[in-house]
Protein backbone atom coordinates (compact mmCIF):
# COMPACT_ATOMS: atom_id res chain seq x y z
CA UNK A 1 0.00 0.00 0.00
CA UNK A 2 1.07 3.23 -0.94
CA UNK A 3 -1.05 5.61 0.61
CA UNK A 4 -4.02 6.86 0.03
CA UNK A 5 -5.13 8.95 -3.11
CA UNK A 6 -1.65 6.68 -4.51
CA UNK A 7 -1.99 5.94 -8.29
CA UNK A 8 1.15 4.47 -8.92
CA UNK A 9 4.56 2.46 -7.22
CA UNK A 10 6.28 4.68 -9.28
CA UNK A 11 5.29 8.30 -7.44
CA UNK A 12 8.16 10.20 -5.93
CA UNK A 13 7.72 11.75 -2.92
CA UNK A 14 9.61 15.29 -3.43
CA UNK A 15 11.44 16.39 0.26
CA UNK A 16 12.06 20.18 -0.10
CA UNK A 17 14.93 20.90 2.65
CA UNK A 18 15.08 24.51 3.45
CA UNK A 19 18.18 25.24 4.75
CA UNK A 20 20.76 28.29 4.35
CA UNK A 21 24.22 28.18 3.74
CA UNK A 22 25.50 28.64 7.35
CA UNK A 23 23.45 25.62 8.53
CA UNK A 24 24.70 23.55 6.26
CA UNK A 25 28.31 24.40 6.34
CA UNK A 26 27.83 24.06 10.60
CA UNK A 27 26.66 20.34 9.20
CA UNK A 28 30.05 20.16 7.49
CA UNK A 29 31.97 21.37 10.74
CA UNK A 30 29.56 20.11 13.73
CA UNK A 31 26.96 17.72 12.75
CA UNK A 32 27.89 14.67 14.26
CA UNK A 33 31.49 15.56 14.37
CA UNK A 34 32.47 15.19 10.57
CA UNK A 35 35.23 17.28 10.15
CA UNK A 36 36.72 15.88 13.98
CA UNK A 37 36.10 12.70 12.26
CA UNK A 38 38.17 12.72 9.38
CA UNK A 39 40.88 14.26 11.26
CA UNK A 40 41.07 11.57 13.96
CA UNK A 41 40.53 8.45 11.05
CA UNK A 42 43.67 9.10 9.00
CA UNK A 43 46.56 8.43 11.51
CA UNK A 44 48.55 4.67 11.26
CA UNK A 45 46.00 2.38 11.00
CA UNK A 46 43.43 4.51 9.05
CA UNK A 47 39.95 3.99 9.67
CA UNK A 48 39.12 4.26 6.03
CA UNK A 49 35.11 3.76 7.05
CA UNK A 50 35.12 6.51 8.70
CA UNK A 51 37.27 8.49 6.65
CA UNK A 52 35.31 7.93 3.33
CA UNK A 53 31.83 8.21 4.90
CA UNK A 54 32.50 11.14 6.98
CA UNK A 55 34.96 12.88 4.43
CA UNK A 56 32.16 12.30 1.57
CA UNK A 57 29.24 13.91 4.07
CA UNK A 58 31.87 17.07 4.95
CA UNK A 59 32.66 17.85 1.46
CA UNK A 60 28.77 17.64 0.32
CA UNK A 61 27.77 19.68 2.97
CA UNK A 62 29.96 22.15 1.85
CA UNK A 63 29.16 22.69 -1.34
CA UNK A 64 25.74 22.78 0.02
CA UNK A 65 26.37 25.72 1.90
CA UNK A 66 28.41 27.46 -1.46
CA UNK A 67 25.49 26.69 -3.23
CA UNK A 68 22.99 28.15 -0.80
CA UNK A 69 25.45 31.18 -0.16
CA UNK A 70 24.95 32.18 -3.94
CA UNK A 71 21.55 31.58 -3.91
CA UNK A 72 21.59 28.61 -6.24
CA UNK A 73 19.42 25.23 -5.35
CA UNK A 74 20.81 22.92 -3.33
CA UNK A 75 22.15 19.87 -5.51
CA UNK A 76 20.53 16.48 -4.37
CA UNK A 77 22.82 13.82 -6.25
CA UNK A 78 26.34 13.14 -5.87
CA UNK A 79 26.78 13.82 -9.57
CA UNK A 80 25.04 17.32 -9.47
CA UNK A 81 27.40 17.96 -6.49
CA UNK A 82 30.21 16.93 -8.43
CA UNK A 83 29.28 19.40 -11.04
CA UNK A 84 29.11 21.99 -9.04
CA UNK A 85 32.34 21.65 -7.31
CA UNK A 86 33.69 22.00 -10.82
CA UNK A 87 31.89 25.14 -11.63
CA UNK A 88 32.78 26.37 -7.81
CA UNK A 89 36.68 25.94 -8.66
CA UNK A 90 36.24 27.92 -12.21
CA UNK A 91 33.77 30.84 -11.47
CA UNK A 92 35.21 31.07 -7.43
CA UNK A 93 38.47 29.65 -7.16
CA UNK A 94 37.67 27.65 -4.26
CA UNK A 95 39.70 23.72 -4.34
CA UNK A 96 38.69 21.62 -7.23
CA UNK A 97 37.92 18.36 -4.95
CA UNK A 98 35.29 16.80 -7.84
CA UNK A 99 37.79 13.94 -8.11
CA UNK A 100 37.98 13.49 -4.09
CA UNK A 101 34.05 13.25 -4.22
CA UNK A 102 34.15 10.48 -6.17
CA UNK A 103 37.27 8.57 -4.43
CA UNK A 104 35.32 9.06 -1.19
CA UNK A 105 31.94 8.32 -2.45
CA UNK A 106 33.46 4.46 -4.16
CA UNK A 107 35.77 3.94 -0.99
CA UNK A 108 32.99 4.65 1.15
CA UNK A 109 30.82 2.38 -1.00
CA UNK A 110 33.82 -0.50 -0.92
CA UNK A 111 33.85 -0.43 2.68
CA UNK A 112 30.47 -0.68 3.49
CA UNK A 113 29.58 -3.15 0.67
CA UNK A 114 32.68 -4.44 -0.93
CA UNK A 115 30.91 -4.53 -4.25
CA UNK A 116 33.10 -2.31 -6.14
CA UNK A 117 36.72 -1.59 -6.29
CA UNK A 118 38.51 1.22 -3.54
CA UNK A 119 40.30 4.25 -5.55
CA UNK A 120 44.10 3.31 -6.25
CA UNK A 121 46.47 5.69 -4.59
CA UNK A 122 44.33 7.37 -1.92
CA UNK A 123 46.46 8.67 1.26
CA UNK A 124 44.55 8.91 4.53
CA UNK A 125 46.93 11.68 5.51
CA UNK A 126 46.32 13.70 2.07
CA UNK A 127 43.23 12.57 1.76
CA UNK A 128 42.31 14.23 5.44
CA UNK A 129 44.35 17.50 4.54
CA UNK A 130 42.30 17.94 1.84
CA UNK A 131 38.97 17.74 2.89
CA UNK A 132 40.03 20.23 6.09
CA UNK A 133 41.37 22.72 3.31
CA UNK A 134 38.46 22.39 1.81
CA UNK A 135 36.49 23.39 4.57
CA UNK A 136 38.46 26.29 5.33
CA UNK A 137 38.03 27.71 1.61
CA UNK A 138 34.46 27.34 2.26
CA UNK A 139 34.41 29.16 5.60
CA UNK A 140 36.33 32.27 4.07
CA UNK A 141 34.07 32.30 1.30
CA UNK A 142 31.11 32.01 3.04
CA UNK A 143 32.53 35.58 4.89
CA UNK A 144 32.86 37.05 1.82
Amino acid sequence: DYGEGSDSRNERCELQIVQTAAESFQIALNHRDHRERVLASWDDPADWAILATFGFYCLEACVAAVALHLGLPRPNTHPQKVQKVRQFASSYGLPDVGDLLVDLNNKRKHEAYGDIDPPENLDPQDVAAEIDEYVEAVNRFLAR
